[in-house]
């Protein structure tokens, strides 16, 4: 055990994620953090090697969770477009057993999901005790794109009379509700807004449409999204505003540096699990000479 603690990035995880740790919203403002910041970690190279000691304490860690089978752990990821949420989830996850990790990305809701609540879809998919699951967008899409676009409501066959000036604040009580009840039942919660600059998505989209091999990943509506840049920083103030609390808090990352956004992200779930203190289940004496039997016949038989 004392190992695995000398790791830096176990050492110094307060240092470059509690900075940009939400747990009281109220006063958050957006503009306060920076996109470009790298806190004191230095250099891309810094970066990754922390970044490879903290796979694998997250492997470690995350064995134990499956193992003792009493918490689960929510991810939760919203971004713009070009954020690099996708690559948060294969890098930080790579030395993660598949076996205890769960991914569901959020797109488009179906027919049969807009005849449901808005929070049906995803609650579908919440992780098993023992588990990490990983909500690549979420039911904060409700409070994000179609606060934006409230033209969207009209799809969602809500009665008209609760279709109301407050439907905002009430969609934030209904997330705080669900994430407090999950908390009260054993899911630790972590959520990541990957703070990407206009800027710098800017150059990541023309990176995709200058690259051939990064074709397949521009969409025209990527486009159509930027020209609402400035509703969804506004958006995305409130919604951290109105849902950080300490059982699940946000966690505004700077991605500009696509390394940076990585390691803060690993280093937040290095505490969140951490925290929960997971460990292999212990035997008690009938489960004990239970294998001493076992041993003895396998040591006797062919």
């Amino acid at each position: 055990m004392a190992k695995k603690h000398s790791k830096r990035i176990v050492r110094e995880t307060h240092k470059f994620v509690d900075p940009f740790r939400i747990t009281k919203g109220r006063h958050f403002r957006l503009r306060d953090f920076d996109p470009a910041d790298t806190s004191h970690i230095k250099s891309a190279e810094e970066a990754e090697e922390m970044l490879a000691d903290g796979i694998k304490v997250l492997s470690e860690m995350q064995e134990k969770l499956y193992a003792q089978d009493r918490w689960a752990v929510l991810m939760i990821i919203q971004a713009m477009d070009a954020a690099g949420k996708d690559g948060v989830i294969k890098h930080v996850m790579s030395g993660i057993n598949p076996q205890g990790c769960q991914v569901y990305s959020f797109k488009h809701p179906s027919d049969l999901e807009l005849d449901h609540d808005f929070l049906w879809r995803t609650n579908r998919f919440l992780p098993e005790r023992g588990r990490i699951g990983i909500f690549n967008r979420s039911y904060y899409e409700e409070v994000l794109i179609v606060k934006v676009h409230p033209e969207l409501l009209n799809y969602q066959k809500m009665p008209d009379k609760l279709v109301t000036k407050r439907i905002w604040e009430e969609r934030y009580d209904s997330i705080n509700d669900i994430e407090r009840h999950l908390a009260r039942n054993g899911v630790a919660i972590c959520k990541f807004f990957l703070n990407v600059s206009k800027a710098e998505q800017r150059r990541r989209f023309l990176s995709r449409l200058d690259e051939p091999d990064k074709n397949w990943k521009f969409s025209s509506a990527d486009i159509k999204e930027r020209r609402f840049w400035d509703d969804y920083m506004e958006a995305y103030q409130e919604m951290i505003r109105n849902t950080s609390t300490p059982h699940a808090p946000w966690y505004v990352v700077p991605a500009d540096h696509k390394w940076f956004s990585r390691l803060v992200v690993a280093g937040a779930l290095i505490e969140t699990i951490g925290a929960l203190k997971a460990e292999f289940p212990t035997v008690d004496d009938a489960k004990r000479k239970e294998l001493t039997r076992a041993r003895a016949e396998l040591h006797h038989t062919k």
